[in-house]
C-alpha cells in the first residue's frame, strides 16, 4: 500500500506521502485506520498483501513504518507500542547474557531503570560513559561490548556526542551504535547518514507531537537484524493500535513546520535564560558556550526545542516549576504546547542515588509553539517569583 519517493529529497514531501498513497479500494487520501483484529485469507495461507492477524502487521501501522523509515534514511522500520518498549525490543535482539553495553552518564531515566533493574538480572552488565569524551568511550569498552547506546542531544543534560566518531569507535570494537534519536527527530539530524546501526525514537515525543499518543518506533538499514526484531516484536506483542499508528502518522505531516517552530522559540528562551541573574547555567547546544556547540552544528541541522536549566538550589527550581502560567507542569515532551518540569524528582526519579543522579536545581523545558513573545515572560516571571535572582 505504500507510494514510492525514490528520487524525492524533500523532507516534508516524504513525511506526507511516503507509505502513504491513496486506498485503492475507496481512493481515501488519508490512510485509513485499519481497525481489524485479522484479515481474510483467500484460502489456506493466501494472504492479501501478507496480511493475516494485526499484532503480525496491521496496514496503518506499515504506512507509519515505511513513513518513518523513509525519513531516517533506512530500509527497514518497526513502529511499537511505546518508546520503552522499542528500547526493550532492541536490547533483546542486541545482547545475551554476558554482554556488556556502554549507556550515557546522563541517560534518560527510563533507558538506565530497564538495563539497571532489568536487564542486569539477566545478566547483561552496563558501564554509564560520558558519550562526548571519546578517549573515556574507548577506555570504557570491554571485550564483551555489544552495544553502544548514544543519546544526542541526551536527556536531560542536553549533552552532544559526535555520532560519526562513536560509530568508528564502535564498529572497531565490534559492536553496534545506536543512538535515540528523539530529542532532534529525523527534521533535525538522521543518525543513519552518520553510521549508526540503529535509530530509536518514543514517536510520543516530536514525530507524534501533540501529546495524544504513546508509541516507539526503530529504523536499521541491518536486514539481518530487521528480521530479529520483527521477530521478537511479533513474539512479544510489542505493537500499537492502529489508531495510534494513525495519529502518529497525521503528526509526521507537520513535523518539519513544527520544529522549525520549537527551535526558533527554544533560541529566544534559551537566551533569556543566560541573561538572567538568578540562572546559574543553560543546557542548550545552540549556545556558543555549549562545549557540543560545534559538533552539534556539524550534525544537526537546527538544535531543538529542549532546554534546561539550574538555578541556585531545589525549593527555587520547585517554585519555578510551580509557578508558570503557560508553560504546563508535566512530563513528557515534544507536543505544540510548552511544558516545565523538575527531572530529579519526575522524569529521571529513577535515577536518584546512582551514578546518574541529576542536579537537584535543574529545570528542565519542552519549549512548545506557542507566541514566543508570551512564552519568556511567563517564564522569566516565574523565576522572579521564586525568588531566582
Amino acid at each position: 500500500m505504500g507510494r514510492s519517493v525514490a528520487g524525492v529529497n524533500g523532507f516534508s514531501t516524504r513525511a506526507i506521502h511516503a507509505g502513504q498513497a491513496p486506498d485503492p479500494t475507496t481512493g481515501s487520501v488519508i490512510v485509513p485506520i485499519h481497525a481489524t483484529s485479522t484479515f481474510v485469507q483467500d484460502g489456506v495461507g493466501n494472504t492479501r498483501g501478507g496480511y493475516e492477524y494485526s499484532r503480525s502487521a496491521n496496514p496503518t501501522r506499515t504506512a507509519l513504518a515505511e513513513c518513518l523509515a523513509a525519513l531516517e534514511g533506512g530500509r527497514h522500520g518497526f513502529v511499537l507500542c511505546s518508546g520503552m518498549a522499542a528500547t526493550d525490543v532492541l536490547l533483546r535482539v542486541a545482547l545475551r547474557p554476558g554482554d556488556h553495553l556502554l549507556i550515557p552518564h546522563d541517560a534518560y531515566g527510563g533507558t538506565f531503570r530497564l538495563v539497571d533493574k532489568v536487564l542486569s538480572g539477566w545478566g547483561v552488565s552496563y558501564t554509564p560513559v560520558d558519550l562526548a569524551d571519546l578517549d573515556a568511550t574507548r577506555a570504557a569498552l570491554r571485550p564483551s561490548t555489544r552495544l553502544v547506546w548514544c543519546e544526542s542531544p541526551t536527556n536531560p543534560l542536553l549533552g552532544i556526542a559526535d555520532i560519526t566518531a562513536l560509530a568508528a569507535i564502535a564498529r572497531d570494537a565490534g559492536a553496534r551504535l545506536v543512538v535515540d534519536n528523539t530529542f532532534a527527530s529525523p527534521y533535525l539530524q538522521t543518525p543513519l547518514a552518520l553510521g549508526a546501526d540503529v535509530v530509536l525514537h518514543s514517536t510520543t515525543k516530536y514525530l507524534g507531537g501533540h501529546s495524544d499518543v504513546v508509541g516507539g518506533a526503530l529504523v536499521t538499514d541491518d536486514g539481518e537484524l530487521a528480521e530479529r526484531i520483527a521477530f521478537i516484536q511479533n513474539s512479544v506483542g510489542a505493537v500499537p493500535s492502529p489508531f495510534d499508528a494513525w495519529l502518529t502518522l497525521r503528526g509526521v505531516k507537520t513535523l518539519a513546520v513544527r520544529m522549525e517552530r520549537h527551535c526558533d522559540n527554544a533560541e529566544r528562551v534559551a537566551a533569556a535564560l543566560a541573561a538572567h541573574p538568578g540562572v546559574a547555567g543553560v543546557y542548550y547546544p545552540g549556545l556558543p558556550e555549549h562545549p557540543g556547540h560545534a559538533v552539534a552544528a556539524k550534525q544537526m541541522h537546527r538544535f531543538g526545542g529542549m532546554v534546561s536549566f539550574r538555578v541556585r538550589d531545589e525549593d527555587t527550581a520547585l517554585r519555578a516549576c510551580a509557578g508558570t502560567r503557560l508553560f504546563t507542569l508535566a512530563e513528557s515532551l515534544g507536543g505544540v504546547e510548552s511544558l516545565i518540569e523538575h527531572p530529579g524528582r519526575m522524569t529521571h526519579a529513577s535515577v536518584a542515588g546512582s551514578v546518574l543522579e541529576v542536579p537537584a536545581d535543574l529545570v528542565r523545558l519542552s519549549v512548545g509553539i506557542e507566541d514566543v513573545e508570551d512564552l519568556v515572560p511567563d517564564l522569566l516571571d516565574a523565576l522572579d517569583r521564586a525568588g531566582a535572582r
